[in-house]
């Protein structure tokens, strides 16, 4: 299971790599290129879904535990996209046998795909979503788990800080389902790599956007706090896991579609890629974009040749945005990681400076994967402290 999980997180250093090349003017004719909607229509939103609450629930199914002990439940809840308009998303929370109130971890995964077949509300219980075995240590310690669908309806894979957001509306949302038993239940988060950044985003947003919720700590690993940085950092030659960050630039412009434009700039392999993987899971993604580069799919230019990209890309960077978690953060980061262990460390500085108990963790010689493997159980053991109101250790 260790080398199936490092081969998992492995996939994930590449989240920004394509976001360098997107921007420029937009034409007339060019418009995102959105997933095939999903046909469960449980997912469906309704006509009057403005009249609810954020984190209010819109209809609720129990569906089969294959896998989990306890009981399971999808959810459909309001929250917002980036625009702030109204949007649907989907939790999936698992409980075990016994009574309630019980600790609740929002579990966020390194979901890294473009078709809503991927979502975790699907890859749960299919089979394809590799670290869904690991959830069972968190019910064996009795703990409830809410994985939501962070990338969103329209699969915004890159999109952050809207990961941020579903996420605590997700959480809003099991606690307002009775038949869980978690209203009152303590919350924490967790998740590395895209997991991480709509974690960490969600911890930093929790003062503002729901200081009612109840999260007692943040355990976050590997998070790509700055795109623009890690998109400098591995953007700029082959990468057998280039596709992954093209894919995370047709994200951004689902979500961004009057700030971010790809078709202006993509010649036709860009164009060709960007229409094979736009429904695609991880593993398609991968092997459709292996070994490519900026210039194999982009006419040219980079980041700063348009403003309103770059300021999409600090929108959705944990070190760009001024929010500051209220609860203690476990942070963990691999000392060889290509994701900046450099950024990571100014972003603790910063929630240190602010009174954020903070434990950071760099892990000696660890790249992405194995940083992972090495942090997993110490969050886990972190959040169980915080469960139980111990003291929360800082490094600051």
């Amino acid at each position: 299971m260790a080398t199936r999980f490092r081969s998992v997180a492995a996939r994930l250093v590449c989240l920004a790599v394509m976001v360098v090349g997107i921007g420029g003017v937009p034409s007339a004719a060019a418009a995102p290129v959105y997933p095939v909607g999903e046909a469960d229509g449980f997912y469906a939103a309704p006509g009057d879904l403005a009249d609810y609450a954020a984190g209010d629930v819109v209809r609720s199914r129990q569906v089969a535990a294959a896998g989990f002990p306890g009981v399971a439940w999808q959810l459909l809840y309001r929250s917002v996209n980036s625009a702030g308009v109204p949007v649907a998303a989907v939790t999936t929370v698992l409980v075990p046998a016994g009574g309630g109130n019980r600790p609740l971890v929002s579990y966020q995964p390194f979901v890294n795909s473009l078709g809503v077949r991927c979502a975790p509300s699907h890859s749960l219980f299919d089979g394809t979503m590799q670290e869904a075995p690991a959830l069972n240590l968190l019910l064996a310690r009795g703990w409830a788990v809410a994985v939501p669908d962070h990338l969103g309806p329209t699969s915004a894979y890159g999109a952050a800080r809207l990961g941020g957001t579903l996420t605590l509306d997700g959480i809003r949302a099991v606690q307002r389902f009775a038949p869980a038993g978690l209203a009152a239940s303590p919350v924490g988060m967790a998740g590395y790599s895209g997991g991480g950044m709509a974690t960490g985003f969600a911890a930093a947003l929790a003062p503002k956007y729901a200081p009612e919720l109840p999260i007692v700590g943040a355990a976050q690993g590997g998070v790509p706090v700055n795109l623009a940085t890690l998109a400098r950092d591995v953007g700029s030659t082959p990468n057998q896991l280039f596709g992954l960050g093209f894919a995370a630039a047709v994200g951004l412009e689902r979500e961004y579609p009057d700030r971010v434009r790809l078709e202006p700039r993509l010649n036709p392999a860009g164009l060709a890629l960007r229409d094979r993987i736009a429904n695609a899971c991880a593993t398609e993604i991968i092997d459709a974009g292996a070994n490519r580069r900026l210039s194999d799919v982009f006419t040219g230019g980079a980041l700063d040749d348009d403003p309103a990209t770059a300021q999409v890309l600090r929108e959705n960077s944990i070190q760009d945005f001024d929010g500051v978690p209220r609860v203690p953060v476990y942070q963990w980061h691999g000392t060889d990681d290509v994701v900046s262990p450099q950024a990571v460390r100014d972003v603790t500085g910063r929630y240190c400076r602010a009174g954020t108990p903070v434990r950071l963790d760099m892990i000696p010689g660890a790249d992405h994967g194995a940083a992972m493997l090495a942090g997993a159980p110490r969050a886990l053991d972190y959040l169980a402290d915080r469960f139980a109101g111990r003291p929360a250790p800082s490094t600051c």
